[in-house]
């Protein structure tokens, strides 16, 4: 079924652009091109482009009411080397979007694979449930999840999230265990305004099958986990908040049985030039055969800054420190934006073993020591 959805995709994507020009027709475009080098690793240039063409249909209903479809694709290729008796390529097709929304003045309905993603934090995000965004990635990539989300906004801003996907087998972001696909997955999400504040409660439900990991842990095909989160944030002279989780499985996995997680943050803009903009977070995250002991807790703590240099140059840095191994990964970006395009010099010193919480987005390249140029071209 997805290889069908993934050739639709790109004939879809083919020939939409040979379309008349419509206002309910648009067609965008983005093309990155990479050079990475990172003297730690065996093959110690990597080089890289990826396209993703995107196709975006509206029709205007009655009532104010509108269906749409997205459908991109997600092309990339690589060559790695190290220049003298070594090399390594590797290139893929696969859907990045493809969704069909019916949506109205205060309710949406979208169904196919989608990004959804929620919560206060930015950089150490407990709820990150189906989304694996790096802050540090210029693109933003992210797989999408297979299932139905329908939203419902109140006229005081206040908002209700359901959705139910099926499908989706891989482990995602601070997941230890696949899915079993037999099972649909399902959950929702309330989110309430306060005084220059937003309150939400999130839940989800799934099924994992733990029989890949071996004599790891009890080889049961489907274990039940309940996923319930709370954030809240406030805007006050400085923007803060909070964001919690608690994973619950319905087996006796040892320390893996619950999952606890606690980021708090905050952030502020420091009226130093241009504007410093800082942010701080720290999070706790422990595996527990009882919920809320913490006995097995690790903390980690991020900072990133941020600072425009005139009209089209930025930096931002990223520091990110590892209390249980006394490490620290280090990040720092220098973009220059044009009108469509913008260039990127990255540099980074982090460990060869990345232990950070859900940062395994295969999208990018942050191992060890190295500098990486970026081209990126949206139209």
């Amino acid at each position: 079924m997805k290889k069908l959805v993934c050739i639709v995709i790109f004939l879809l994507l083919m020939f939409g652009n040979l379309l008349n020009a419509q206002d309910t027709i648009l067609f965008k475009q983005q093309l990155s091109l990479w050079m990475n080098y990172n003297p730690e690793s065996d093959l110690y240039i990597h080089s890289g482009a990826r396209y993703i063409p995107q196709l975006n249909f509206s029709f205007g209903l009655k009532n104010n009411q509108l269906l749409d479809f997205e459908a991109s694709a997600n092309i990339f290729g690589s060559f790695n080397t190290n220049l003298s008796d070594s090399s390594q390529t590797d290139a893929k097709l696969k859907p990045y979007r493809a969704w069909m929304r019916f949506s109205g003045k205060q309710f949406e309905l979208r169904a196919g694979l989608q990004k959804i993603n929620f919560g206060s934090a930015t950089m150490l995000r407990p709820l990150m449930w189906f989304d694996e965004v790096d802050p540090r990635d210029p693109l933003k990539l992210t797989d999408g999840v297979w299932g139905m989300l329908g939203r419902y906004y109140f006229l005081n801003n206040a908002n209700i999230w359901l959705w139910a996907l099926y499908g989706n087998e891989k482990p995602r972001a601070y997941e230890f265990a696949s899915r079993n696909t037999k099972y649909p997955e399902f959950g929702g999400r309330i989110q309430f305004p306060l005084t220059n504040s937003e309150l939400g409660f999130s839940y989800h439900h799934q099924s994992i099958d733990t029989r890949p990991l071996g004599a790891q842990m009890q080889p049961l095909a489907s274990v039940s986990e309940n996923k319930m989160g709370i954030d809240l944030k406030v805007d006050w002279h400085i923007g803060i908040w909070f964001e919690g989780v608690l994973s619950a499985r319905n087996a006796d996995l040892g320390d893996f049985t619950n999952q606890e997680m606690l980021t708090i943050g905050a952030d502020y803009t420091f009226g130093i030039g241009s504007g410093l903009y800082v942010i701080a977070e720290h999070l706790i995250l422990s595996n527990d055969k009882k919920a809320l002991a913490f006995n097995q807790a690790t903390n980690f703590t991020a900072t990133s800054l941020n600072y425009p240099i005139g009209l089209f140059d930025n930096i931002n840095a990223i520091f990110y420190y590892d209390w249980k191994n006394s490490s620290v990964y280090n990040f720092v970006n220098w973009q220059r934006q044009f009108n469509k395009y913008s260039l990127n010099l990255m540099a980074y010193w982090n460990p060869k073993q990345n232990y950070l919480p859900g940062q395994g987005n295969e999208n990018v390249f942050f191992g060890g020591k190295g500098i990486q140029l970026m081209f990126i071209y949206n139209h």
